[in-house]
């Protein structure tokens, strides 16, 4: 069963995300509300996939991905941005991120970005 952690500075966002990785038979093994807190979660839990709010207070998600992917190259994160953040999301992907999508997303286009990383035939 894959494992998931989901970064955003919303609650609702979190709780959400959390509920479709569920849905689909992920667990979520942790949830971090700002990019300090999910790089040392990271380290402690080294998910499967992580999803990565772009914006958020402190250390921002671009910033998070950097230091991952700077620890662990093989890590598998999809950025989650608002719409007008193109500049951030080809930082994001030039630093390692795998793949982005944009709020509000389609649960369905969320699952095949997620199940494409992950190599899982069915979704």
């Amino acid at each position: 069963m894959p494992t998931v952690m989901i970064v955003d500075d919303a609650l609702f966002m979190r709780v959400m995300i959390s509920n479709m990785f569920e849905q689909w038979g992920f667990t979520v093994i942790g949830q971090a509300d700002n990019g300090e807190k999910a790089v040392k979660l990271y380290r402690e839990l080294q998910p499967d996939i992580v999803t990565m709010d772009v914006t958020m207070p402190g250390m921002s998600g671009l910033e998070a991905v950097k230091q991952i992917i700077s620890e662990f190259m093989e890590a598998n994160i999809i950025m989650i941005t608002a719409l007008g953040h193109q500049r951030n999301i080809i930082d994001a992907i030039e630093s390692g991120a795998k793949d982005f999508i944009t709020k509000p997303f389609e649960v369905e286009k969320l699952k095949k970005i997620v199940y494409n990383i992950l190599a899982i035939e069915e979704y």
